[in-house]
C-alpha cells in the first residue's frame, strides 16, 4: 500500500486505468518502441481526504524542452487569465513597488499583463520551450522546478512577494509540502497565494475521469487543502468556482489570522459535505460511473464503425490520452485527431498512436462525427465550428454523459 503524500496515512485505491503513456507524450513513428508507460491509478486518503495518483512519473518525463502545451493557443483561456491578472492587480498589488511570482507560468499568458503594466514579476517554469516563449513576450522567467530552495533564491534576488500565483499547476506537484513551505517563505506577512486547479467536486459530478492523468498528482477539495495548509500555518480565505478546464476552483490562501475569511469558504465546505467528498463510498461510485462511461463510448464508436461512418477526434489534449488508452480507442475507430498546435501535428497520440493532423485536415474534409476531446472548450469550439454542423457533422461527447449532439 502506498502512503499519502500529504499525511503519510495509507491510501485506499479506488480506480485503475491500466497501462498509460505520458499524457502529453505525442511522438513520431520511430519512437513507438521506446515509449514509456506506467500504471495510472487513483486513491483516496481516509485521514486527510486528499485524492491522488498512486504512481506518478518523474517530473522530467512530463515537463521538458519539448513540452507540448502552450496556454496562449486558447482565446478563451487568454481572456480568463487577463481577468485573473486584472483582479490581482486591483486587489493585491497596492504596496510600494509590488512583486508577483507565478509558478508554472507557461508561455507568460498571465504575467504578460503585469509586465505590460510595469509591475515587478517573475515566472518559474520548468519546461524550457514554453519558458523561452514567455521571455520573447517580455516576461521575466526562470526555468526551474519551484521548491523551498528556489524560494530562497528568489527572496535573495528580488525580495518578498505580494502575490504568488499558480494556474493548473499546484495539482501537478507531488512535493507539495516543499512548495507550500517555499511560498510561505517568499510571501510578505500579508501576502496571498492565489491558485486554481480542476475541482474534485466537478470531476465526481460530471464523471470527467479524463482529468485524471500523469500531470495531475492531486485532485483538490477544500477539505483536503485545509488539512495541507494548516500544517504550514496558513488557511484558505476565499474560494471562487471557475468554469474553465471543465470545472475549476480558485483558492486564495494567506497566513493564519492575517485576513478575514470570506463566506464562500463555509458555503463550499457545506457543499462538499453534501457531495460526500470525505466518504470512501463516493469514490467507489465514481469508479462504477467511469466504467459505465467507457462501455457506452466504445459501444457507440463500434456501432458507427459498422455503419461506415467516419469519426475524427477534435483536440489532441492531455485529457484525451486517458480516454483513448483506457477505452482502447484505436485508429480503426478514430481515423485522426485534428489539432491547432504545431508541435503536435504530424505526430501520433500517446499509446494508441492515432495520427495527429493539422486543423486544416479537419476543416477541409469534415468527418461524419467528431469526438470532442477538448470538451472543456465546448463553447469556444461550437462557435467556431458552425460550418461543420451546417455540413451535417455531429459531435460525440462523453462528459457528463456519452451522447451525440
Amino acid at each position: 500500500m502506498k502512503k499519502c503524500l500529504i499525511c503519510d496515512s495509507l491510501i485506499e485505491p479506488f480506480v485503475s486505468f491500466g497501462r498509460m503513456p505520458i499524457a502529453n507524450g505525442f511522438l513520431q513513428a520511430d519512437q513507438f518502441q521506446e515509449e514509456y508507460f506506467f500504471e495510472l491509478a487513483a486513491g483516496f486518503c481516509p485521514e486527510c481526504t486528499m485524492v491522488q495518483l498512486i504512481e506518478q512519473p518523474e517530473p522530467q518525463k512530463m515537463f521538458h524542452e519539448n513540452y507540448a502545451f502552450y496556454s496562449s493557443t486558447s482565446t478563451r483561456m487568454a481572456a480568463h487569465f487577463q481577468e485573473l491578472a486584472g483582479r490581482v492587480k486591483d486587489s493585491y498589488m497596492k504596496s510600494k513597488d509590488p512583486f508577483v511570482v507565478e509558478i508554472g507560468s507557461n508561455d507568460g499568458i498571465t504575467l504578460r499583463h503585469f509586465a505590460a503594466a510595469g509591475f515587478r514579476h517573475l515566472g518559474v517554469e520548468p519546461s524550457a520551450n514554453v519558458a523561452e516563449a514567455a521571455r520573447k513576450k517580455g516576461v521575466q522567467t526562470v526555468c526551474q522546478f519551484f521548491d523551498e530552495n528556489v524560494a530562497r533564491e528568489i527572496l535573495g534576488a528580488h525580495g518578498p512577494a505580494d502575490v504568488f500565483l499558480g494556474a493548473n499547476v499546484m495539482c501537478h506537484i507531488s512535493t507539495l509540502h516543499s512548495v507550500v513551505a517555499g511560498i510561505k517563505l517568499l510571501l510578505k506577512p500579508e501576502g496571498v497565494l492565489i491558485f486554481e486547479d480542476p475541482y474534485l467536486g466537478d470531476i465526481i459530478q460530471k464523471t470527467s475521469y479524463d482529468q485524471i492523468y500523469d500531470e495531475h498528482a492531486f485532485y483538490f477539495s477544500l477539505r483536503s487543502l485545509t488539512f495541507l495548509f494548516e500544517r504550514h500555518g496558513m488557511e484558505v480565505i476565499d474560494v471562487m468556482p471557475q468554469d474553465v478546464h471543465g470545472g475549476s476552483m480558485r483558492y486564495t490562501v494567506g497566513r493564519k489570522g492575517a485576513h478575514d475569511i470570506a463566506g464562500s469558504v463555509e458555503l463550499l465546505r457545506e457543499r462538499e459535505n453534501a457531495l460526500g467528498l470525505h466518504d470512501p463510498a463516493t469514490y467507489h461510485r465514481l469508479r462504477e460511473n467511469i466504467e459505465r462511461s467507457r462501455d457506452e463510448l466504445m459501444n457507440l464508436l463500434g456501432k458507427l464503425k459498422k455503419q461506415g461512418s467516419r469519426v475524427a477526434g477534435y483536440g489532441a489534449t492531455s485529457k484525451s490520452t486517458t480516454v483513448i488508452n483506457y477505452c482502447g480507442i484505436t485508429p480503426e475507430l478514430v481515423e485522426f485527431i485534428g489539432d491547432t498546435t504545431p508541435i503536435k501535428q504530424g505526430k501520433f497520440s500517446p499509446g494508441m498512436h492515432i495520427p495527429v493532423r493539422p486543423y486544416a485536415d479537419f476543416e477541409n474534409n469534415h468527418p461524419n462525427f467528431a469526438l470532442l476531446f477538448a470538451w472543456n472548450h465546448v463553447a469556444e469550439i461550437m462557435e467556431k465550428e458552425r460550418q461543420f454542423l451546417a455540413n451535417g457533422g455531429r459531435w460525440i461527447v462523453y462528459v457528463p454523459r456519452v451522447e451525440i449532439l
